[in-house]
């Protein structure tokens, strides 16, 4: 290889009679076909030994150093960790064998982690599947086919994985009333009115007829299914902390919802018997 005189690398030269030719890192580095960088950082990492510099500055590299960095090349581009190779560069035949298969099981590990993570990634261009139920992603592209602006649809969308993922155990009952929900034509109507009135002017008049139709329809499931057993509605469920908070995050966007949630409890405080207004 280059254990002799006669040898020339790309840009070296050969040396006297009898002398073993030494090579620079560049040039070490080009006949290995790695970086000077490569070179520097097995240096750092007690890959590859690090030479004296010789008169003139240089660091001088042997034959030795080709082998021991073709190796070292060789097995980070099979996959090998770099925290091993000094292990594998220095093991005997029994020892290098049973390091290979340990690593092999570690990256058929990663592959299938790996695989794991394209699929999802190629979810993403099904939005709503990669973050909610399957029932949920339904639901929400029902929604877009009512009518209901982007806005509100990515609002519920976002309330939804809040929710399916706090309480993965309730959050079926809840999507399937919404979507039982979504089937009448009357709520249909009425939940394209609410998510227009998010533009509308706070004291605009059709929030008062809007609130009443609201609660009657609240009143009317409340009836419907029962005090005893609604345990589907969220209200049941959530914690007045996330009640606020999702009442927060829907509401903050529109001064117009917010008079029409204070519009709703006042008349839920008068429609409900004692004690309802909390289901």
């Amino acid at each position: 290889m280059l254990a002799v005189s006669t040898a020339r690398p790309t840009g070296g030269r050969a040396g006297p009679p009898g002398r073993t030719l030494m090579l620079t890192i560049s040039q070490l580095a080009d006949y290995v076909g790695v970086t000077v960088r490569a070179v520097r950082h097995y240096h750092q990492r007690g890959l590859l030994a690090e030479p004296e510099r010789d008169a003139s500055g240089y660091r001088r590299y042997d034959a030795q150093a080709v082998v021991n960095l073709i190796r070292i090349k060789t097995l980070a581009e099979a996959g090998v960790p770099l925290a091993r190779i000094q292990e594998l560069v220095g093991a005997d035949r029994e020892q290098f064998s049973a390091a290979v298969a340990e690593i092999d099981k570690a990256l058929e590990r990663n592959i299938r982690e790996l695989k794991a993570r394209r699929r999802r990634v190629v979810q993403l261009a099904d939005g709503e599947h990669l973050f909610l139920p399957p029932a949920v992603a339904e639901y929400i592209v029902e929604l877009r086919a009512t009518g209901i602006s982007e806005r509100g649809v990515l609002m519920e969308r976002d309330a939804w994985i809040m929710l399916s993922g706090a309480y993965p155990e309730h959050a079926p009952r809840w999507i399937a009333q919404k979507r039982a929900d979504l089937e009448d034509e009357e709520y249909r109507a009425f939940y394209v009115t609410y998510d227009q009135a998010h533009d509308w002017a706070p004291e605009d008049p059709r929030l008062e007829q809007l609130a009443d139709v609201m609660a009657a329809r609240f009143v009317k499931q409340a009836q419907a299914a029962g005090v005893e057993t609604d345990e589907w509605r969220m209200e049941k469920v959530l914690s007045p902390e996330e009640q606020a908070l999702l009442a927060e995050y829907v509401n903050d966007y529109s001064p117009a919802w917010l008079r029409l949630s204070r519009l709703m409890t006042a008349r839920l405080t008068t429609l409900l018997p004692a004690g309802d207004d909390q289901a």
